[in-house]
Protein backbone atom coordinates (compact mmCIF):
# COMPACT_ATOMS: atom_id res chain seq x y z
CA UNK A 1 0.00 0.00 0.00
CA UNK A 2 0.97 2.97 -0.94
CA UNK A 3 1.06 6.38 2.00
CA UNK A 4 0.88 9.87 1.54
CA UNK A 5 1.31 12.39 4.34
CA UNK A 6 0.24 15.94 4.41
CA UNK A 7 2.15 17.65 6.61
CA UNK A 8 0.21 20.93 6.96
CA UNK A 9 0.92 24.43 9.28
CA UNK A 10 -2.95 24.19 9.47
CA UNK A 11 -5.60 23.58 12.05
CA UNK A 12 -5.21 20.07 13.28
CA UNK A 13 -8.68 20.22 13.72
CA UNK A 14 -9.21 20.09 9.39
CA UNK A 15 -7.17 16.32 10.11
CA UNK A 16 -8.20 13.46 8.44
CA UNK A 17 -7.26 10.03 7.45
CA UNK A 18 -8.82 7.32 5.04
CA UNK A 19 -7.61 4.64 2.09
CA UNK A 20 -8.75 4.47 -1.27
CA UNK A 21 -7.89 3.41 -4.70
CA UNK A 22 -6.20 5.40 -7.28
CA UNK A 23 -5.78 3.91 -11.02
CA UNK A 24 -5.10 0.80 -9.89
CA UNK A 25 -3.33 1.32 -6.53
CA UNK A 26 -3.99 1.38 -2.97
CA UNK A 27 -3.39 4.30 -0.77
CA UNK A 28 -3.50 5.38 2.73
CA UNK A 29 -3.80 9.01 2.97
CA UNK A 30 -3.24 11.49 5.77
CA UNK A 31 -3.83 14.85 6.43
CA UNK A 32 -1.63 16.11 10.17
CA UNK A 33 -2.07 19.62 11.29
CA UNK A 34 0.49 21.25 13.44
CA UNK A 35 -1.54 24.24 14.72
CA UNK A 36 0.97 27.01 13.46
CA UNK A 37 4.05 24.56 15.08
CA UNK A 38 6.93 25.10 13.03
CA UNK A 39 8.89 22.90 14.89
CA UNK A 40 6.46 20.48 15.18
CA UNK A 41 5.91 20.18 11.78
CA UNK A 42 9.54 19.98 10.80
CA UNK A 43 10.04 17.12 13.26
CA UNK A 44 7.18 14.93 11.85
CA UNK A 45 9.13 15.46 8.59
CA UNK A 46 12.18 14.51 10.09
CA UNK A 47 10.54 11.24 12.02
CA UNK A 48 8.53 9.99 8.74
CA UNK A 49 11.42 10.90 5.92
CA UNK A 50 12.16 7.82 4.22
CA UNK A 51 9.03 5.82 5.56
CA UNK A 52 5.96 7.27 3.62
CA UNK A 53 6.08 7.48 -0.68
CA UNK A 54 5.61 11.37 -0.80
CA UNK A 55 4.59 14.54 1.75
CA UNK A 56 1.98 16.51 1.01
CA UNK A 57 2.79 20.47 2.31
CA UNK A 58 0.18 22.17 3.47
CA UNK A 59 -0.60 25.10 4.35
CA UNK A 60 1.85 27.12 2.76
CA UNK A 61 3.17 26.99 -0.69
CA UNK A 62 6.87 26.80 -1.96
CA UNK A 63 6.45 29.20 -4.54
CA UNK A 64 4.20 32.13 -5.90
CA UNK A 65 4.45 32.31 -9.46
CA UNK A 66 3.92 35.51 -11.60
CA UNK A 67 3.43 35.28 -15.11
CA UNK A 68 5.34 32.36 -15.21
CA UNK A 69 8.35 32.90 -13.15
CA UNK A 70 8.49 31.62 -9.53
CA UNK A 71 9.22 33.46 -6.90
CA UNK A 72 10.43 30.77 -3.77
CA UNK A 73 8.98 31.49 -0.16
CA UNK A 74 11.81 31.62 2.45
CA UNK A 75 10.34 29.54 4.87
CA UNK A 76 8.89 27.05 2.88
CA UNK A 77 12.87 26.03 2.38
CA UNK A 78 12.60 25.21 6.04
CA UNK A 79 10.49 22.38 5.56
CA UNK A 80 11.39 21.14 1.92
CA UNK A 81 15.00 21.03 3.46
CA UNK A 82 14.12 18.43 6.12
CA UNK A 83 12.56 16.02 3.43
CA UNK A 84 15.87 14.11 2.36
CA UNK A 85 14.55 11.24 0.66
CA UNK A 86 11.01 11.70 0.14
CA UNK A 87 9.56 13.80 -2.41
CA UNK A 88 7.09 16.66 -0.62
CA UNK A 89 4.90 18.26 -3.32
CA UNK A 90 3.17 21.49 -2.45
CA UNK A 91 0.19 21.50 -5.58
CA UNK A 92 1.76 23.84 -7.70
CA UNK A 93 2.27 21.79 -10.52
CA UNK A 94 -1.55 21.04 -10.30
CA UNK A 95 -2.70 24.78 -9.19
CA UNK A 96 -1.38 25.17 -12.95
CA UNK A 97 -2.90 22.40 -14.95
CA UNK A 98 -6.07 20.73 -13.04
CA UNK A 99 -7.33 24.37 -11.22
CA UNK A 100 -6.97 25.97 -15.18
CA UNK A 101 -8.88 22.86 -16.31
CA UNK A 102 -11.22 22.86 -13.88
CA UNK A 103 -12.79 26.71 -14.94
CA UNK A 104 -12.55 26.00 -18.35
CA UNK A 105 -14.72 22.92 -17.32
CA UNK A 106 -16.90 25.11 -15.66
CA UNK A 107 -17.47 27.24 -18.60
CA UNK A 108 -17.28 24.16 -21.32
CA UNK A 109 -20.10 22.25 -19.42
CA UNK A 110 -22.63 24.76 -18.62
CA UNK A 111 -21.85 24.59 -15.16
CA UNK A 112 -21.75 27.67 -14.82
CA UNK A 113 -21.46 30.87 -16.68
CA UNK A 114 -18.59 33.06 -16.41
CA UNK A 115 -18.67 35.16 -18.88
CA UNK A 116 -19.27 38.79 -17.87
CA UNK A 117 -19.27 37.06 -14.10
CA UNK A 118 -17.89 39.61 -11.26
CA UNK A 119 -15.45 37.29 -9.69
CA UNK A 120 -13.09 38.08 -6.64
CA UNK A 121 -10.23 36.21 -6.14
CA UNK A 122 -8.47 37.30 -2.83
CA UNK A 123 -5.27 36.64 -3.98
CA UNK A 124 -4.27 35.84 -7.68
CA UNK A 125 -0.50 34.90 -7.28
CA UNK A 126 -1.49 32.07 -5.23
CA UNK A 127 -3.55 30.64 -8.67
CA UNK A 128 -2.29 32.36 -11.24
CA UNK A 129 -3.08 29.66 -13.69
CA UNK A 130 -7.02 29.83 -12.52
CA UNK A 131 -6.70 33.50 -12.40
CA UNK A 132 -5.66 33.08 -16.33
CA UNK A 133 -8.36 30.41 -16.88
CA UNK A 134 -11.05 33.39 -15.64
CA UNK A 135 -9.96 35.97 -17.82
CA UNK A 136 -9.50 33.04 -20.93
CA UNK A 137 -13.50 32.76 -20.66
CA UNK A 138 -14.22 36.18 -20.13
CA UNK A 139 -14.68 37.06 -16.68
CA UNK A 140 -14.56 39.95 -14.81
CA UNK A 141 -11.73 39.84 -12.66
CA UNK A 142 -11.02 41.82 -9.05
CA UNK A 143 -7.79 40.50 -7.28
CA UNK A 144 -7.59 41.46 -3.77
CA UNK A 145 -4.08 40.31 -3.40
CA UNK A 146 -2.69 44.11 -1.94
CA UNK A 147 -5.60 44.47 -0.31
CA UNK A 148 -6.07 41.25 1.63
CA UNK A 149 -2.51 39.90 1.64
CA UNK A 150 -0.90 43.25 2.09
CA UNK A 151 -3.13 45.70 3.68
CA UNK A 152 -3.15 48.22 0.86
CA UNK A 153 -6.57 49.28 -0.90
CA UNK A 154 -5.20 48.35 -4.40
CA UNK A 155 -8.19 46.34 -5.92
CA UNK A 156 -6.53 45.12 -9.71
CA UNK A 157 -8.99 44.05 -12.44
CA UNK A 158 -6.50 42.37 -14.47
CA UNK A 159 -3.82 40.21 -14.52
CA UNK A 160 -1.27 42.22 -17.15
CA UNK A 161 -1.89 44.54 -13.90
CA UNK A 162 -1.30 42.46 -11.15
CA UNK A 163 2.21 40.89 -12.94
CA UNK A 164 3.52 44.63 -13.30
CA UNK A 165 3.19 44.98 -9.39
CA UNK A 166 3.36 41.68 -8.60
CA UNK A 167 7.19 41.57 -9.69
CA UNK A 168 8.13 44.57 -7.78
CA UNK A 169 6.31 43.58 -4.64
CA UNK A 170 7.26 39.69 -4.88
CA UNK A 171 10.91 39.49 -4.08
CA UNK A 172 9.98 41.19 -0.29
CA UNK A 173 6.47 39.41 -0.16
CA UNK A 174 8.37 36.01 -0.46
CA UNK A 175 10.97 37.36 2.02
CA UNK A 176 8.33 37.97 4.71
CA UNK A 177 7.26 35.74 7.72
CA UNK A 178 4.88 33.25 6.60
CA UNK A 179 2.76 34.06 9.14
CA UNK A 180 2.52 37.45 8.27
CA UNK A 181 1.01 36.29 4.78
CA UNK A 182 -1.41 33.47 5.76
CA UNK A 183 -3.20 32.28 8.37
CA UNK A 184 -1.55 29.07 10.00
CA UNK A 185 -2.87 27.31 13.29
CA UNK A 186 -6.00 28.54 15.13
CA UNK A 187 -5.91 31.71 13.35
CA UNK A 188 -7.55 29.44 10.53
CA UNK A 189 -10.46 29.22 12.46
CA UNK A 190 -10.49 33.30 13.03
CA UNK A 191 -12.93 34.64 10.28
CA UNK A 192 -12.52 38.73 10.11
CA UNK A 193 -14.67 40.30 8.10
CA UNK A 194 -13.00 42.72 5.95
CA UNK A 195 -13.29 44.99 2.91
CA UNK A 196 -16.38 43.34 2.69
CA UNK A 197 -17.67 45.13 -0.36
CA UNK A 198 -15.46 43.50 -2.64
CA UNK A 199 -17.00 40.14 -1.51
CA UNK A 200 -20.81 41.98 -1.84
CA UNK A 201 -20.32 42.86 -5.43
CA UNK A 202 -18.96 39.81 -6.17
CA UNK A 203 -21.00 36.93 -7.88
CA UNK A 204 -18.29 34.27 -7.52
CA UNK A 205 -15.63 33.95 -5.20
CA UNK A 206 -12.58 31.89 -6.13
CA UNK A 207 -9.13 30.68 -5.35
CA UNK A 208 -7.37 29.03 -1.88
CA UNK A 209 -10.82 28.37 0.82
CA UNK A 210 -9.12 29.48 3.19
CA UNK A 211 -8.10 33.05 2.23
CA UNK A 212 -11.92 33.37 1.22
CA UNK A 213 -13.19 32.27 4.60
CA UNK A 214 -10.65 34.50 6.49
CA UNK A 215 -12.52 37.31 5.58
CA UNK A 216 -16.17 35.52 4.92
CA UNK A 217 -18.94 38.67 5.23
CA UNK A 218 -21.29 37.56 7.94
CA UNK A 219 -24.24 36.99 5.14
CA UNK A 220 -23.71 37.13 1.25
CA UNK A 221 -26.93 36.84 -1.11
CA UNK A 222 -26.27 33.99 -3.10
CA UNK A 223 -22.51 33.99 -4.24
CA UNK A 224 -20.93 30.81 -5.63
CA UNK A 225 -17.48 29.77 -4.48
CA UNK A 226 -14.70 27.79 -6.74
CA UNK A 227 -12.11 26.71 -4.29
CA UNK A 228 -10.11 23.43 -3.15
CA UNK A 229 -10.08 21.66 0.05
CA UNK A 230 -13.86 21.92 2.01
CA UNK A 231 -14.65 19.62 4.79
CA UNK A 232 -18.90 19.06 5.51
CA UNK A 233 -18.10 21.53 8.26
CA UNK A 234 -17.19 24.71 6.24
CA UNK A 235 -19.78 23.46 4.05
CA UNK A 236 -22.62 23.88 6.93
CA UNK A 237 -20.76 27.31 7.48
CA UNK A 238 -20.94 28.57 3.99
CA UNK A 239 -24.48 27.80 3.87
CA UNK A 240 -25.34 29.40 7.04
CA UNK A 241 -23.40 33.01 5.74
CA UNK A 242 -25.64 32.40 2.37
CA UNK A 243 -22.94 31.04 0.05
CA UNK A 244 -25.43 29.12 -2.51
CA UNK A 245 -22.98 26.45 -4.53
CA UNK A 246 -19.72 24.99 -4.30
CA UNK A 247 -17.41 23.99 -6.63
CA UNK A 248 -14.64 22.22 -5.74
CA UNK A 249 -11.38 21.72 -8.17
CA UNK A 250 -10.22 18.70 -6.53
CA UNK A 251 -12.51 15.54 -6.54
CA UNK A 252 -14.42 13.94 -3.00
CA UNK A 253 -12.23 11.54 -1.28
CA UNK A 254 -13.59 9.83 1.79
CA UNK A 255 -16.05 12.92 2.64
CA UNK A 256 -14.10 15.69 1.40
CA UNK A 257 -12.08 17.55 -0.83
CA UNK A 258 -8.53 17.66 -0.28
CA UNK A 259 -5.91 20.29 -1.43
CA UNK A 260 -3.87 20.22 -4.67
CA UNK A 261 -0.51 19.34 -2.94
CA UNK A 262 -2.45 16.04 -1.81
CA UNK A 263 -3.52 15.16 -4.96
CA UNK A 264 -0.33 16.26 -6.71
CA UNK A 265 1.56 13.49 -4.26
CA UNK A 266 -0.44 10.77 -5.38
CA UNK A 267 0.21 11.52 -9.02
CA UNK A 268 4.14 12.06 -8.45
CA UNK A 269 3.82 8.50 -6.79
CA UNK A 270 2.30 7.11 -9.56
CA UNK A 271 4.60 8.67 -12.11
CA UNK A 272 7.50 7.17 -10.26
CA UNK A 273 9.82 9.86 -11.56
CA UNK A 274 11.75 12.46 -9.94
CA UNK A 275 9.83 15.73 -9.85
CA UNK A 276 12.32 17.51 -11.42
CA UNK A 277 11.78 15.13 -14.65
CA UNK A 278 7.90 15.66 -14.36
CA UNK A 279 6.31 18.62 -16.73
CA UNK A 280 2.72 20.59 -17.15
CA UNK A 281 2.01 17.93 -19.75
CA UNK A 282 2.77 14.91 -18.03
CA UNK A 283 -0.16 16.82 -15.13
CA UNK A 284 -2.74 16.92 -17.73
CA UNK A 285 -2.11 13.56 -19.13
CA UNK A 286 -2.86 12.25 -16.08
CA UNK A 287 -5.83 14.54 -15.71
CA UNK A 288 -6.95 13.07 -18.67
CA UNK A 289 -6.80 9.84 -17.83
CA UNK A 290 -8.47 10.16 -14.55
CA UNK A 291 -11.11 12.21 -16.40
CA UNK A 292 -11.09 14.68 -13.23
CA UNK A 293 -14.25 16.52 -12.96
CA UNK A 294 -15.16 19.94 -11.00
CA UNK A 295 -16.99 18.95 -7.83
CA UNK A 296 -20.36 20.64 -7.57
CA UNK A 297 -22.41 21.27 -4.17
CA UNK A 298 -25.83 23.39 -3.87
CA UNK A 299 -26.11 24.28 -0.72
CA UNK A 300 -29.27 25.28 -1.39
CA UNK A 301 -30.61 21.61 -1.45
CA UNK A 302 -27.87 20.79 1.22
CA UNK A 303 -29.78 19.89 4.91
CA UNK A 304 -29.55 21.94 7.54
Amino acid sequence: MKHIVSVSLGSSKRDHAFETDFMGERFQIERIGTDGDWDKAIQLIRDLDGKIDAFGMGGIDLYIRIAGKPYIIKDAKRLVAEAKKTPMLDGSGLKNTLERKCILDVQREGILDLKGRKVLMVCGVDRFGMAEAFEEVGARLTLGDFIYTLGLPMPLHSLKTLAFFGRIAAPFVVNMSFDKLYPTGSNQEVIIPKHSKYYYDAEVLAGDFLYIRRYLPEKLNGQVIITNTTTPDDMKMLKERGISKVITTTPDMGGRSFGTNVIEALMVTLMGRPIDQIGADDYYAMLKELDFKPGVVDLEKLDA
